[in-house]
Order: structure tokens, then sequence, then C-alpha cells
């Protein structure tokens, strides 16, 4: 219970969203600094990024909240869709970031049913994990945040030009594909905006990730995980 009471002391209004998306980018940029063990990393960060999200989920509740019918879960599939779309008919068009060799799990010499795991956590993060984190992060604390440091006082959705543009392009250069993540961002950070919810952000990044996930494992393009 004490230690309870002292983590809920020291706990600051932006650690819910900030700190999932730290220990997922700094288990991402291990995974790059040793690639012989990026699969062991992937997996660690998936699993501490989750508890993370089910440890803060009471703070995530107005962010989730909404009133959903059925033209706004088509509204956000669809736009999950077009991501998916841009994101792979425009490879090699659109500049890029590096030169990243994608992840293949047959690369690190696993048994059949380890390679399996690894696929398996890979596709679960990507489609799940992944969106949720990103979408609290990007969507819901730091576009409010640059429009208002004390951010829970700024409605989900609120538009400014500076805070929208800012988020978009931050979001792009967080991908290789710098371009198709700008499109991306830009996509999903209207949904907000005219949603007033992360929820539909967050199933239409799921959308694009499930899907680029299928993509690749059907068709063995691994360069785009």
């Amino acid at each position: 219970m004490k230690q309870n009471n002292f983590l809920e002391g020291i706990k600051k209004p932006w650690m819910p969203y900030v700190c999932p998306f730290a220990v997922f980018m700094l288990f991402t940029g291990l995974g790059q600094y040793i690639p012989s063990m990026s699969y062991l990393f992937y997996i660690a960060k998936t699993v501490i990024v989750a508890i993370l999200l089910l440890y803060f989920k009471k703070d995530y509740q107005q962010d989730l909240s909404g009133y959903f019918d059925l033209q706004i879960w088509l509204e956000s599939i669809l736009a999950g869709i077009v991501v998916l779309a841009v994101w792979i008919l425009s490879e090699d068009v659109l500049p890029t970031i590096g030169d990243p060799s994608g992840f293949n799990p047959a690369a690190f010499g696993l048994s059949r049913p380890s390679e399996t795991v690894v696929l398996a956590v890979r596709l679960l993060g990507a489609a799940i994990v992944v969106p949720i984190m990103e979408e609290l992060f990007w969507r819901s604390f730091l576009m409010r945040y640059l429009i208002n440091p004390n951010f829970q006082a700024v409605r989900l959705g609120a538009f400014t030009w500076f805070s929208f543009l800012s988020v978009t392009v931050l979001f792009g250069l967080e991908h290789y594909r710098i371009i198709q993540g700008i499109i991306a961002g830009a996509i999903f950070s209207l949904l907000v905006i005219r949603q007033k919810s992360v929820k539909g952000a967050v199933i239409s990044h799921s959308v694009t990730n499930l899907g680029l996930g299928i993509y690749v494992m059907s068709t063995g393009n691994w360069h785009f995980w």
C-alpha cells in the first residue's frame, strides 16, 4: 500500500503517456544497436509497454471514450486502409530516412516454434500495443501539450496549426518512410480532431498495422517491418 501511495505521489500527468512511449523507443534503439538480438528487444518492449498501458489504464478512460456509431467505425477503418495503401504502393517512390533491413524472424536462426512465437508477438505488438501507445502519446498528449503545457485542460481534438503540423511531422520523422509517416500522422490526427476521441485513431492505426503485418507475412517483403 505504501509503495502504491508513493508511486501515485510522484506520478506526473504526462507519465502515463510518455513512459510507455519512452520505453518503446529505448528498446527500439537497443534493437538497432544490437541487430542480432532485435527480436528479443521487440518481445521485451511489447510485453513491458503492454504492462505499462494496463497499469495506467485508468488515466486513459477519457481519452478513449466517445460515442461510436457504425459510420465512425467505417470512417476509421477506411482511413486505416487508405494509410495502408499509401504505405505499400508508394514504396520506392517517396524519399526515406536510413536503410533499415526490416524484421525477418528467419534471420535469427531460431527453431520453427520459436520463430512462430516471435512472429505472433510482432504482429500482436504492431496491431494492438503500438497503436494504443502511439496514439495516446502523439494525439492525446503531445498534440494537446503543444497547445497548453497543462494539456489536461485542453479538449481532446482541439486544433491549432502549430500542434497539428508539429505532431504530424514528428510522427513522420519517427519512421523510415518519412513521407508515408507524415501522411499517416495527418490522417490519424484529423480523425482525433473530427471525432474528439483517440479511439478512432487507434482503430485506424491498428487496421493499418494489422494489414501491413498480414501483407508482410504473406509476401515475404520483410523490409516493410
